[in-house]
Formats: structure tokens, C-alpha cells, sequence
């Protein structure tokens, strides 16, 4: 008997309709759009490693209530994805670097949810999930997955940021 190995993500591209998509990029790529020095990219990460990043948190059940005045540009995602209960929302812009780096192995909370990486462009980087499948950061590509099983992200080395928007929901 041949068994074949559950597909444990769902990927859909142009996940966005084309001109929303355009709006929330040119937001998100804007010098006017605020992101936030994170020096740790999860718990997971060793003190003595180097990676950081910037994030800019839309939303967080953890404080109850919308974190950001820019909540309502990124409603639509919620929408399109029949969120129930949203658990967090935030957007993440790793720099370029001179070596693709893959970070430290995370889940993001520890319970079952649902999870979905948006990214924002095209570039080398990508996420790493539980088994060692990597997905390619494309621009308007959604990667739908369970976030407490362990994944990790990357930098990238060929454009100068790597964007995503990352949602934990019900």
C-alpha cells in the first residue's frame, strides 16, 4: 500500500483582488507606513544571533482592541478568509542581507489555529514550514497553514526588504 503524505498547507496566489492588492502594498512600502525594531524574531532565537526585523502590529487579542489606525486598509484579508476570531494581525519587513538566513523554528501560539502569511512581494525569502518545505515569497500569495506547528521565516538577498502580513485567527 502507497501512502501519500497530507498536504498540510494551502497556497493561493492572487489571493487579493489586483487593485486592493496595489493599495496595501503602496501602503505598506510607503515612508509614511511605521514599523517597530524587533531585536528578537521569536522566542526560539539564540541571544547571540544576529537577526532582527520590523513589524507593525494591526491588531492583538492580547490587548483587546485594534492596535493601529491602519487596521481598517487590511479588514478585507479578515474578510476574504471568513476570520471568526482574530488572534493577532501584523505586518513583518525583514532587510535584505548578504546571505539567505533562515531564522530560528517557532510555532506561534500553542494551541490549534489558523494561520496565513500574505506576502507583500517577490523575492528570495520565504517560509519554512514543519516538514523543511519552502515557500517562495510571491507577491499577492497567500500561504494558508497551522501556526503551532513548528515554521520559520527568512530574509531574502535580492530585493531590498522581504514584506509579509501574518494573521492568527479562528
Amino acid at each position: 500500500m502507497v501512502r501519500m503524505k497530507l498536504q498540510m498547507y494551502k497556497l493561493i496566489d492572487n489571493f487579493l483582488p489586483k487593485d486592493r492588492f496595489k493599495r496595501i502594498q503602496d501602503m505598506v512600502f510607503s515612508d509614511v507606513f511605521p514599523y517597530y525594531y524587533y531585536p528578537q524574531l521569536n522566542p526560539s532565537q539564540k541571544e547571540d544571533e544576529l537577526s532582527s526585523y520590523f513589524t507593525h502590529t494591526l491588531f492583538t487579542q492580547n490587548r483587546n482592541y485594534v492596535a493601529s489606525d491602519f487596521y481598517n486598509e487590511f479588514k478585507l484579508i479578515e474578510d476574504i478568509l471568513d476570520v471568526k476570531a482574530l488572534i493577532r494581525m501584523k505586518v513583518n519587513l525583514y532587510p535584505r542581507g548578504n546571505e539567505l538566513e533562515t531564522h530560528a523554528l517557532h510555532s506561534d501560539r500553542d494551541f490549534e489555529h489558523k494561520g496565513c502569511i500574505l506576502s507583500m512581494n517577490t523575492c528570495d525569502g520565504g517560509t519554512i514550514l514543519h516538514d523543511g518545505t519552502k515557500i517562495d515569497s510571491i507577491e499577492n500569495r497567500a500561504l494558508l497553514f497551522d501556526p503551532n506547528k513548528l515554521h520559520a521565516s527568512t530574509n531574502c538577498t535580492d530585493t531590498k526588504v522581504r514584506i509579509n502580513i501574518i494573521l492568527n485567527y479562528f
